[in-house]
């Protein structure tokens, strides 16, 4: 069964710095696009960054600099680095899978296993 599981989530400071996990079962990172998301409250989901089987990742321009996506393939668990955290970064992240699919996509109908969310809050 494909499960992803995210982890890594908490409270802040504006400025701070946290690292989110994706745990993934069922398939190999190697062969799947992995997405992060968030839904920031009162706001409707978005894309903000995703990972190719390639190993290249791309970003939406409101994170692009301070967060970077990651993979580690032994492990089968991609990551979030996110620094310079601001208040707007404040929602509840997800991470959303690809199997057997190269590429990322913008649509959220693309990714069919989603993990159950993290909460991040930016609070001083």
């Amino acid at each position: 069964q494909v499960h992803v599981v995210e982890s890594g989530g908490g409270l802040v400071q504006p400025g701070g710095s946290l690292r989110l996990s994706c745990a993934a079962s069922g398939f190999t990172i190697d062969y799947a696009a992995i997405g992060w998301f968030r839904r920031a409250p009162g706001k409707e989901r978005e894309k903000i960054s995703c990972i190719r089987s390639s190993g290249s990742g791309t970003y939406t321009d409101s994170v692009k600099g301070r967060f970077t996506i990651s993979r580690d393939t032994a492990k089968n668990t991609v990551y979030l680095q996110m620094n310079s955290l601001k208040p707007e970064d404040t929602a509840v992240y997800y991470c959303a899978a690809r199997p057997r699919y190269y590429t990322c996509s913008d649509n959220e109908a693309d990714y069919n296993h989603w993990g159950q969310g993290t909460q991040v809050t930016v609070s001083s």
